[in-house]
This record gives structure tokens, sequence and C-alpha cells, in this order.
């Protein structure tokens, strides 16, 4: 028993011990110590994360600048609606000298009944209570093809102003960029609707699309700065969705004002509270990096990298060695190659027919998704505010599906949006049935009119927002952001055609109306040709700590992307 007892002591005593190193050990490995990070992490997605309230709040208040972007385009519904012969305007042939005249039905001709012959009239009196663009400009008659030209000029900014707020961002942080869109729009925008000229007009309302394209283009680069993996792709996608809120908006701010500047005058000042929200909103920190030429720099990203992580309740995520990371950072941004030039987006697996089909179907569906709205005029002025609303609905529907098809059918998604707007075109090319049928009541016609339009409108939104956030998938990392900008921008140039569509319905509204659904059936198409390369079967997901706070455990968090979408897309 003696001889025993000293043994068992030391048995004991190395047992307790070794359970007690076990579970040291078992903590070290819960919690590691700080150690070199691995050549390709990323501090700020580490220590802000993907989404978080830090990062909502950004969004929300970015995604307010669609909103007048989307009075400016849309105002001419209001600020030129089409007036009646005879009980709102006449011709007033004043102007010419003494003989036997007698004016047309639609006040559009001086007809001479002494020789027969007939001329166009030039001096129009007007009897509408609210002063419109139309009257200032006398844009009636064979003149209302400049409403058409007004447009055009608007859509010819947007492009313009793509191109020069993403070159200005190589060079302005994105932050400032938006700050000068911002300010220039409030000044270009209060000129377009005092301006007495109509030429001086139109250049003034090109000059306020190029200051809200720089806006909503600087403003998608700071989000998808911020944001990460779906979090980002469903950002993106749901752009859109302040556009269409501005659109049904757009109805009650017109009700307000009597005259068409006054119309300019309240959809332009709203951008002073954009310029005032700017106090929370922060700056690309990554393009802030990339930029870095003091340690200034540096300390401007820490201190928006932090507030985020203070925000989003992750300053635990915080490294010791957090500055010498974001220098790390820094350093690598600054190191990566150059993108790939334009020529070679046609070399690859598919690259061919993903660069056709993706640039023609964008043309097609920005063509339709803008042509498609004002198209709404040709359904009768006494309907405009109802349609209008109803277009802004189609539109937000649209956007929901395309982040439906994105979550729930990401294989295939593009297959998805191109059915639909195949069919969907196909039924707004029925309006040839009842488009001569006289008989029908007005109110039944219009609703027939506006369900056949309303679908394919929320295809083509459906289509245009998918293909805005997911386009960069199609190509390699080095190829993505050029070959966003050449879609962007080719889509766009053709874009200016679509205000020439709507003067179709001086032949007839199915004309117009099945013109676009065209475009929805072969930008449908072309979208079924589209197919996301899939680099990996299954996602790589970092192994689990039991020790993460809960909040990490989120599903919203995990990986379920095998293709990255780390590019900031020019955005229409």
């Amino acid at each position: 028993m003696n001889n025993q007892s000293p043994v068992q002591r030391p048995s004991s005593q190395l047992s307790h011990r070794s359970v007690i190193r076990e579970i040291e050990n078992d903590s070290n490995r819960r919690s590691p110590p700080p150690a070199a990070p691995p050549m390709g992490s990323d501090v700020i997605g580490d220590v802000v994360g993907d989404f978080g309230i830090w990062q909502l709040r950004t969004i929300l208040i970015l995604f307010l600048c669609k909103i007048p972007a989307a009075w400016f385009m849309a105002c001419i519904i209001f600020t030129g609606p089409e007036l009646y012969p005879g009980s709102e305007f006449t011709c007033d042939t004043g102007y010419l000298a003494n003989g036997n005249f007698s004016v047309s039905e639609d006040q559009c001709y001086v007809l001479d009944d002494s020789s027969g012959g007939s001329s166009e009239c030039q001096q129009f009196t007007y009897m509408s209570s609210f002063d419109s663009l139309i009257m200032q400009f006398n844009l009636v008659c064979l003149r209302d093809i400049f409403v058409a030209w007004t447009q055009y000029w608007h859509l010819f900014g947007v492009l313009v102003g793509g191109v020069v707020g993403t070159k200005m961002m190589l060079v302005v942080s994105p932050r400032s960029t938006y700050c000068v869109g911002a300010v220039l729009q409030i000044v270009c925008g209060v000129v377009t609707g005092y301006a007495r000229d109509f030429s001086l007009h139109c250049a003034f309302r090109c000059l306020s699309a190029v200051c809200c394209a720089i806006m909503f283009t600087a403003g998608q680069a700071i989000f998808a700065d911020i944001t990460s993996g779906i979090h980002r792709i469903g950002a993106i996608i749901l752009y859109d969705t302040f556009w269409s809120i501005g659109v049904i908006l757009l109805p009650g701010l017109s009700s307000f004002f009597n005259s068409w500047s006054l119309i300019y005058v309240g959809i332009t000042f709203p951008t002073v509270l954009l310029i005032a929200l700017l106090y929370w909103t922060p700056d690309s920190p990554r393009w802030l990096l990339r930029h870095a030429a003091d340690r200034f720099a540096i300390d401007q990203v820490e201190e928006i990298v932090r507030e985020g992580a203070a925000i989003n309740d992750r300053t635990f995520k915080i490294p010791p060695d957090f500055r010498q990371q974001l220098e790390q950072l820094g350093e690598r941004l600054k190191a990566q190659p150059p993108p790939a030039p334009w020529c070679k987006l046609w070399v690859g697996k598919r690259a061919k027919t993903h660069m056709i089909a993706a640039h023609l179907a964008l043309a097609f569906f920005v063509i339709n998704f803008m042509g498609m709205l004002l198209n709404i005029r040709s359904f009768g002025r006494d309907y405009l505010v109802p349609n209008t609303i109803a277009m802004g609905f189609a539109e937000i529907l649209g956007c929901f599906l395309a982040l439906h098809f994105t979550l729930k059918h990401n294989k295939w998604k593009w297959q998805c949006a191109g059915i639909f707007n195949i069919l969907a075109g196909i039924l707004g090319c029925m309006g040839w049935i009842f488009t001569g049928a006289e008989s029908m009541d007005a109110d039944l016609k219009v609703t027939l009119w506006m369900i056949i339009a309303t679908i394919p409108k929320a295809a083509v939104s459906c289509a245009q927002s998918m293909i805005l956030a997911c386009m960069n998938e199609l190509m390699p990392a080095n190829k993505k952001q050029l070959f966003v900008f050449s879609v962007v921008t080719w889509a766009r140039i053709w874009l200016l055609s679509a205000p020439f569509f709507n003067v179709l319905r001086k032949i007839d509204t199915a004309m117009s109306l099945t013109s676009y659904c065209v475009f929805s059936i072969l930008g449908g198409i072309c979208t079924s040709l589209l197919l996301t390369p899939r680099l990996s079967v299954t996602p790589i997901v970092p192994p689990q700590v039991e020790s993460v706070d809960q909040k990490e455990q989120s599903p919203l968090n995990a990986p379920v992307w095998t293709v990255e979408s780390d590019v900031n897309n020019t955005r229409l």
C-alpha cells in the first residue's frame, strides 16, 4: 500500500496536467494569436463584413439619386402633354395677309379657298390652363417630333455622363465625383426650366442628364465597393427600384405645379437633400487605397473602416496590425495588372457568343425600358397618371423577379429572364386584335393596352437589372470591367433611338407598342444564349470555429456563389 501511493499521486497529477494542457491547446485553437494575413486576404471585407447596418444606410442614401434621375428622364410626360386641337389650341391666321382662308380640322394647315392650296400653320393660340413645354416652343402638329428631339438630348447626356463619370473616377474619388454631379445638376436643372430658347433648353437638358449619370455611376461605385458576394449582386439588381419609385412619385409631384418651368424646379431642388446626406456617406475605401499617395489617405481609410465596424458591431474583428494590413492591401491594389485590351474580350470559351449576345440584349432592353415608359402618352392624356404609376410598379416587380431568378435559379437565370421576355413580347404584339375596335369602351380599351404593355415592361426590367448586375460573371477577372463598360456604352448609343419609335403612334397605337415588344423578343433570345461559367462545383467554405459569434453564423453570410463579382458596373 505504501509503495503504491507515491506512484498513484504523480500519475494523478500527470493526468490533471495533461487535461489542463489539452484545454489550453483547445483554447488556443479557438482563439489563435494574430498572424500574418495571407496574401489574398482583404482586411476591409473581413472587418466590416459583407453586409450590415452601415452598408444598408449607405445603400439607401445612394439609391436616392435614382429618383431625380427618373424625374429628369420622364418629366416630358407631364411637361409636354399632348394638346387637343380646337379646344386647347387653334391656328391663328392673323399673320397672313388679307385673303379668303380656312383652317383644317386638326389646326395644322391653312387652306387658301381661292386657289385651293394649303400651307403649314405658323402661329397658334393656346387655351390650356397648364403652361406646357409644347405651348412655350409651339411643338404642335408637325413640330411634335421635337418632343422626341428633347428626349434624344437627355439620353445623349446619359451616354456622355456615364463615360465622363467613369473617367473622372480614375483621378477623383467616387464620393467627390458624386458631389460634383449633384451640385452641377442643381444649376443645370434650374437653367433647363427657365430657358426660353429651344436650343438652349435642349443643351441644358443634356447637361442635366450628364450630371444625373455622373451621380448614379459614382454612387454604384461606392456601394459596390463596401458590399460583396450575394449582397452586392442584390444591391445592383435593386438599384433600379428607386428609379421606379421616382416614376411613381412623378405624377404627384407634377400635380403641384401649373407650369413646366416650375416642374423642373420641383424635380431639381430635392438634390440639395442628397448633398446634405453625403455627411453619412463614406467614400470608396479601396479606391482611396489604390490612389493613396501619403499616410493621410491611409488614415482616412482606417477611419472609414473603423466607423463601419463600429456601426456593424464588428470592432472585435479589427486586428492589432490593422494599419499594416491596410498598407499591404493598398500595395496589392496598386500592383494589380492593367485590364485586358478590348480585342482580348473576344478570346476565350464562348467569348464571341457572350460578347455579341450581351451587347445586343442590353441594347434591345434599354431601348424598350426607356421608350415604353414614354410611349404611355399614346394611350391618352387623361390616363397619364394611372398609367405612369402602373409602369413604375411593373418595373419594381421586374427587379424583384430578377433577384428571385438569381437567388433561386442561378444556373439558369439567363434562360428564365430570356423566356420571360419572349413570352411577354408575344403578348404585347396582340394589341392589333383590338386596336381598330371603335365600339369598345374607352376605359376598357386603355386597360387592355396597359395590361399588354406592363407585362413586357416587367420582363424588360427583370432582364435589364439581371444583365447589369451579373454580366461581369461572363468574363475572367482581368476582362470584367472593360466588358461591362463596353456593353453599357454600346447600349446607351442605341438608346438614343428610343424616343423616335414613339412617333410610330401617329400611324397606330399598336405600331409603337409592337416595335418595343419585338425588341423584347429579340433581347430575350440573346439573353437565353448567355451562360455563366461554372468555375467550381461547390463553393469554397472556410473552416468554421465553434466559438464564432452567433451573428457570424447567419445563413446570409454563407458563400453560395461560384463566380466572383467584384466590378463596379457602369450603371444605366
